[in-house]
């Protein structure tokens, strides 16, 4: 484990309904356990929801220093596969593999790092028929003409983790009323099989595992009965979790498992995002206009545990934001470079000593790392880092570079240099940890993040060179109205055209309706001649105002 820190890591329990001390069962290792998708389809963004909200969990568990052993499953046979095979006239398994591929490349686009293992249901029968016996020999289950159902009435604590009472259940999702049933909310542990239908032998006839069986079963078999934090989505509270409870307990009387996470929705229009309804955005839809790494800060700009609505103005600024912290970092990696190149000759940089870091930047480490593992600590509180101490480091990036561009004393220049080093790989720490920190380079993200935009705004940058064109001659002539309506005409579309020294550039903004301002069509506040961040910058081409092109602030 690493050393001890200052803030003590909590996370909220849904079993007992508090944020509790993390103290796992082996210290220095973490077993966790998330249910996977069921691989019918192109997963969407409530799918997205919970595998970023459980990587941030995973990425901060190894920052923490822990060994982690992260499971998390492939639903491959399921009554919505064979349903959408028949439909296609394909072999089910074939299509839930391609889907479990399809999958894989979505999280991937995620930055979500693999799991350790990614087991599927029908590589593991064996385990579901052996726990579904110990079930049965446990007098927990009963069999029905080929199938087997789990006994509620026969386990008193079922019920604990979604708090509800035995008579207040009813049949759930995916489970079917059936006269047969001893209690109608008794769920169904094995199925029979049906003319047509893909199937596995066992003790009770052809058939396949019911939907909850697989997670307990693959559970045990990657980590033990007993282990540290099983997760998913809030949905899967009742029936999925409080039946893998029962299972569990029901087939090992020492199952146990201390911390029960679950994520909150994202809904469409303040309903929940799901395929049931039709109401959902795969992510591939998201991600064709948008960079994933976009929709990844959008997910996290609501802590995990709260709903989160989905709208094309909120995943716009969190877009923006990327290309913002994609801005900043690459003009940091230009300038030390240039600094690095330049000392050669004089042996500044291959005498290899270090510069004192200035006040300001030794202030702002401290407050991002303390901040960063506090909020951190505190059950993941993603907002909170994204929209605070992580803006206070760009906004001193901006301005130390700012700086470095004026004619600064030797010592000075070296101090902010370093200042920049060293804050530089502080934002990359916890960018990294936060999964925000790409495989591709700056400049490649940058551009990802342009063509994006051009897309979006169905334009060619061709297109916006020849108004760039057009706006240079307007203001050459005076007719600063005209280049105003060119800048206001682009920034609708969601792109900014920024004056640098002689030159002008553009690059993504969060499109502006045309009936605003032309002064508030500009994207995040300016930065001052010293540096500092201002308000909203003047827009207007008669003031002829200059913007650096790493301006723009995260909108909160």
């Amino acid at each position: 484990m690493a050393e001890a820190r200052e803030f003590e890591f909590q996370i909220y329990n849904s079993m007992t309904k508090q944020k509790e001390k993390f103290n796992p069962v082996v210290p220095g290792k973490v077993s966790m356990y998330v249910c996977g998708v069921t691989s019918y389809d192109f997963s969407h963004i409530g799918h997205a929801r919970a595998y970023v909200a459980f990587d941030v969990l995973f990425r901060y568990l190894k920052h923490l220093g822990y060994e982690v052993k992260y499971v998390r499953n492939f639903t491959d046979v399921d009554d919505k596969i064979i349903k959408r095979a028949n439909e296609l006239g394909e072999d089910p398994l074939a299509l839930s593999g391609r889907f479990c591929q399809e999958f894989l490349v979505d999280m991937a686009d995620l930055q979500c790092l693999p799991p350790n293992e990614q087991p599927r249901v029908s590589d593991h029968m064996d385990q579901i028929r052996d726990m579904i016996e110990k079930i049965i020999s446990n007098n927990c289950a009963y069999a029905v003409d080929g199938d087997v159902y789990f006994s509620v009435d026969n386990f008193p604590n079922y019920g604990r983790l979604s708090g509800r009472k035995l008579e207040d259940n009813r049949a759930g999702e995916r489970i079917a009323i059936d006269s047969r049933k001893r209690n109608p909310a008794d769920f169904a542990l094995w199925k029979a099989a049906k003319p047509g239908e893909i199937s596995w032998e066992s003790p009770w006839g052809p058939g396949r595992p019911g939907w909850h069986i697989e997670c307990s079963a693959m559970s045990a078999a990657y980590l033990t009965e007993t282990f540290d934090i099983h997760g998913g989505g809030m949905d899967l509270i009742f029936p999925h979790h409080e039946n893998e409870i029962a299972q569990s307990c029901a087939a090992c009387p020492n199952s146990n498992i201390s911390y029960w996470m679950h994520n909150g929705f994202v809904t469409a229009n303040d309903e929940k995002m799901s395929k049931s309804v039709g109401n959902f955005f795969t992510i591939r839809e998201v991600t064709k206009l948008y960079h994933p790494l976009a929709l990844r800060h959008f997910l996290m700009g609501t802590h995990y545990r709260s709903p989160v609505n989905y709208s094309i103005g909120q995943i716009e600024i969190s877009s923006e934001a990327v290309f913002y912290i994609y801005q900043t970092l690459e003009d940091c990696e230009s300038a030390i470079s240039q600094f690095q190149e330049g000392s050669q000759k004089d042996g500044a940089v291959s005498s290899g000593k270090k510069y004192p870091v200035t006040d300001d930047a030794k202030k702002c480490i401290k407050n991002l790392q303390s901040h960063f593992e506090e909020k951190m600590s505190d059950d993941l509180h993603t907002p909170s880092i994204l929209n605070a101490a992580l803006q206070d480091a760009l906004r001193l990036l901006n301005k130390i570079l700012s700086l470095l561009k004026k004619k600064l004393q030797k010592p000075q220049k070296l101090s902010n240099i370093q200042s920049l080093i060293e804050l530089e790989k502080e934002v990359r720490d916890v960018l990294d940890v936060l999964g925000l920190l790409s495989r591709s380079t700056y400049t490649e993200v940058l551009t990802q993040l342009k063509e994006k935009a051009l897309k979006r705004a169905e334009i060619s940058e061709e297109d916006i060179l020849q108004r760039i064109e057009e706006r240079a001659l307007a203001r050459k002539n005076k007719n600063f109205k005209l280049g105003d309506q060119i800048r206001s005409d682009l920034t609708c579309k969601g792109i900014a055209l920024m004056d640098v020294g002689n030159e002008t550039i553009w690059r993504p903004c969060v499109p502006v309706e045309p009936s605003a301002g032309v002064e508030e069509k500009q994207g995040g506040p300016a930065i001052s001649s010293d540096g500092q961040l201002q308000g909203p910058p003047n827009t207007s081409d008669s003031q002829q105002q200059e913007v650096p092109r790493s301006a723009d602030a995260v909108k909160s």
